[in-house]
């Protein structure tokens, strides 16, 4: 043992923990899991670049839990207009969402998420129409630096879409930070729908722009465009729901 640098550490961890006597205990260790809250509103909630709510206004909010292993789960509520409006049901005006999975870094700056949800709409009789609008995901990304792409499958038939188990959804989007809490996200994705007697696939893009002013409190505006087809989004009185759109609203997380 080099005795001088054992010397010199013994010192210095003397040092230490005399400042520890002084200013108090060390920082405490991370917690073992957080849980997270948010509550925020819309005025089109958009999923994928279709109106949810026929382009009417939307209440939201959400619980996270994240455990520091990687794993997380949570659950996100919304009203929806949709199974009513277009497929002609008589109930199904509110989405559940449950979700959970596992994420990490693979190398120095590049990040994967890995998980599973369930899109649920209680008590929705969309099944008297077409198939029921309860949808389950699998799903896979990667994020590097300020970019993340993601693959989406349904293991179930795709939201009141009869025969279109293993949908699929790529997209791609990146977030920049523009100084003094406002940041910019653009976003591209890709819908696959198998099986559809109308063109049912579609591209959707969109800008959003977001404020942070702290403690929590967000908002943001959001351009949104698709090519989505009228044969397959547009029915009755309603327009089509992949029409491009302004939005905005906040959100508040605690």
């Amino acid at each position: 043992m080099n005795l001088s640098k054992s010397l010199a550490s013994s010192a210095l961890a003397l040092g230490l923990l005399a400042n520890t006597a002084v200013h108090g205990q060390s920082a405490a260790p991370a917690p073992d899991f957080t849980l997270a809250y948010n509550i925020g509103g819309t005025t089109d909630y958009r999923f994928r670049g279709i109106s949810q709510s026929s382009f009417k206004p939307a209440v939201q909010g959400g619980i996270d839990f994240s455990h520091k292993s990687g794993a997380y789960a949570g659950v996100w509520a919304s009203n929806v207009n949709w199974i009513k409006d277009y497929i002609g049901a008589t109930d199904g005006s509110l989405e559940v969402d449950f979700f959970g999975g596992y994420k990490g870094e693979l190398a120095k700056d590049l990040g994967f998420d890995v998980g599973v949800i369930a899109y649920v709409y209680p008590s929705n009789t969309a099944a008297a129409k077409t198939a029921d609008a309860n949808t389950n995901e699998i799903y896979a990304a990667l994020t590097y630096g300020p970019v993340t792409a993601k693959y989406s499958r349904s293991v179930t038939n795709f939201v009141a879409n009869a025969d279109s188990t293993g949908s699929q959804y790529l997209e791609a989007a990146a977030t920049f930070d523009l100084g003094n809490g406002f940041s910019v996200t653009p976003h591209v994705g890709r819908q696959l729908i198998p099986n559809q007697a109308s063109p049912a696939d579609y591209t959707d893009f969109s800008l959003t722009l977001t404020k942070d002013f702290g403690n929590g409190l967000t908002a943001s505006m959001a351009g949104v465009g698709t090519d989505a087809k009228d044969g397959f989004y547009k029915a009755g009185a309603f327009d089509n729901l992949g029409k491009s759109g302004l939005l905005v609203g906040p959100k508040y997380s605690f």
